[in-house]
């Protein structure tokens, strides 16, 4: 029988090991999970409400220990988790104050006479969530409000890394009283996944993760006649426009880049900077870059931790390693410590071209990489090259020109303008291209899985 042993990438020490569940388990639970559906969806969405309401006051109850806990499962810094645990809070009190209203029928009139008609939003069943490591409880989190409010069951397969997470969220919910079957969690190798979203009681999927993990997903509930929605990473580009004030750009490209370590899908990864403004933005950026205390992510003075593992570790060496033997210069970092755990320096990469996978893929760790544009024109010509579009960044003093900017010529889903983040609960989240479809938060998720029913009176 397998397992699966979680591992502190800060320490190296295993953490929990854990038995791989067989098709049979799997399948139970969703089985279970459809059952509880049938009772749930009977709830008004105000009682669906009062259920979210509860689960985000335990999540803020239990924040001190749920921070260490995705600390010591994937080496984010302990206050970046205690921002995440407040932020899935954030969610369900959003989704509990907002969801009734989005979700309540719609008055129409149908035909020459202006019959009456009718616009319901009705639940569709269980909902298959795969999600990624970088936000253990956030990522579920995002799915699961959602769903509930619809009227939805919940099926969570997370990363492997952070198996407890998943494990502690279902428990938070039960303790809140969540029906038990309602929040499943399978713990399951990708063979049983594809078996689980063919599996006729999973109505539709979710997923985020790389864009070749999305692709797979997609086809096999493509046969199985199941929408989806995919969220699947970026390379996102910031602009550094000839106006842009460069103490403003400067701050936020590095929050933006190392942000949660620099795992996070939509952050700053690309800095395409114009020729005016490309020293002084380089100088001040790989100054502060440089400055970074990376140490102890359960350290408050430590601004960057370890990669959330090995695995991880490896792969953004080995980026960085092609890129620079395919011609990219090393600005800062680039050298990982001699030191026990997955510690990648803080690192600015430089005179980067096509082919290198700093300029055409997506880094996932504290990688920065730097183009030089020739003009504003350029700039936003180089930023939509890419083959993703999750999210992006102008720095511009003159912020209506910026707005027209991404309004109009920006192709990605989602864009900061002279500021950084990472999302918010009243606004959409999701992308375009090779970043997958689909929608959450903003009460776009609300509605992405459901039956939007039209009832026709006489």
């Amino acid at each position: 029988m397998s397992t699966i042993t979680t591992v502190n990438p800060a320490t190296e020490q295993d953490i929990q090991t854990y038995t791989l569940m067989t098709e049979q388990e799997a399948t139970d639970r969703i089985e279970a999970c459809h059952a509880a559906f049938l009772e749930w969806r009977k709830l008004s969405h105000d009682e669906r409400a009062s259920f979210l309401t509860r689960i985000g006051q335990a999540l803020r109850e239990h924040a001190d220990e749920l921070a260490a806990l995705m600390t010591r499962e994937t080496g984010k810094l302990l206050k970046d988790g205690h921002i995440e645990v407040e932020i899935c809070a954030a969610i369900c009190d959003y989704t509990a104050q907002h969801g009734p209203d989005a979700l309540a029928d719609e008055e129409r009139t149908h035909g020459p006479d202006q019959k009456r008609g009718v616009v319901t939003y009705q639940p569709i069943g269980v909902i298959y969530s795969i999600q990624p490591w970088n936000f253990p409880f956030y990522q579920p989190v995002r799915v699961l409000a959602a769903n509930l409010m619809a009227g939805n069951g919940c099926v969570l397969k997370h990363a492997s890394i952070c198996i407890g997470s998943g494990l502690r969220l279902r428990e938070l919910c039960i303790q809140t009283g969540l029906p038990e079957d309602l929040f499943q969690v399978v713990v399951i190798d990708h063979d049983t996944s594809d078996i689980l979203i063919a599996h006729p009681k999973v109505r539709a999927v979710t997923m985020t993760g790389s864009d070749e993990a999305g692709r797979h997903v997609g086809a096999m509930a493509a046969k199985a006649l199941k929408k989806t929605v995919l969220e699947l990473g970026s390379n996102d580009a910031y602009l550094v426009l000839e106006d842009a004030d460069i103490e403003t750009a400067v701050k936020f490209s590095v929050i933006g880049r190392l942000y949660n370590n620099g795992e996070t899908c939509v952050s700053a990864k690309r800095f395409i900077v114009t020729d005016k403004v490309y020293d002084a933005f380089v100088d001040g950026f790989v100054a502060q870059m440089k400055a970074i205390r990376m140490g102890d992510p359960t350290d408050a003075n430590s601004q960057l931790g370890p990669l959330s593992s090995k695995a991880q570790f490896d792969m953004v060496k080995e980026q960085v390693d092609i890129s620079v033997a395919k011609g990219a210069t090393v600005l800062c970092g680039g050298q990982a410590p001699d030191r026990k755990g997955a510690y990648y320096p803080a690192t600015v990469l430089a005179d980067l071209s096509p082919g290198m996978p700093a300029y055409d893929d997506e880094i996932f760790g504290p990688v920065a990489s730097v183009i030089r544009a020739k003009d504003d024109e350029d700039a936003m010509r180089l930023a939509n090259e890419s083959r993703y579009g999750l999210g992006g960044g102008i720095f511009s003093k003159d912020e209506d020109c910026a707005f027209k900017l991404a309004r109009d010529h920006f192709d990605t889903g989602m864009i900061r303008i002279n500021t950084f983040g990472a999302m918010d609960p009243n606004m959409p989240f999701g992308g375009v291209k090779d970043s997958g479809y689909g929608r959450e938060h903003g009460g776009f998720g609300i509605k992405e899985f459901v039956n939007v029913k039209a009832i026709f009176l006489p």
